[in-house]
């Protein structure tokens, strides 16, 4: 079985405001969007955000609970773009959930939550090198 992922989908309350968070935070664009899902093209795979109690239907699991312990991660190539991001994703709707700093295993990196309680991790790794397409490969 081929290692990869082809889509995210993030199970949110209101639209409008998750598409303001990845828009006008990230700088995204949406590739696709109906009155239920807003999908963005990744470089590789696809995220989606689409109302939760509609994305609950689909999956046949009513009432799921908010997100779990996992964060999802977007590298930066540097860290004053891990913090004018940071302060961006604020600005366009996410909460500060921690401000960038070095963590011992060397790096820089802070956390933000999305409008729907996802966390995403904000950081510049040194050691994993970012291509012209935006992969960010696994290297010590």
């Amino acid at each position: 079985m081929q290692q990869q992922i082809s889509v995210i989908t993030l199970g949110i309350a209101d639209l409008a405001r998750s598409k303001r968070f990845y828009v006008e935070g990230f700088g995204w664009k949406p590739v696709f969007e109906n009155d239920d899902v807003v999908f963005y093209q990744m470089n590789g795979l696809m995220l989606g955000t689409w109302l939760r109690p509609q994305l609950e239907d689909d999956m046949r699991r009513p009432g799921g609970d908010g997100p779990g312990a996992f964060s999802l991660a977007h590298n930066a190539p540097d860290e004053a773009t891990v913090d004018s991001l940071i302060d961006r994703l604020v600005a366009a709707g996410g909460s500060l959930l921690r401000k960038a700093d070095a963590p011992p295993h060397g790096g820089y990196r802070g956390y933000v939550a999305d409008p729907d309680g996802h966390s995403w991790e904000i950081a510049f790794n040194p050691a994993w090198p970012i291509d012209a397409e935006g992969h960010v490969t696994f290297g010590i």
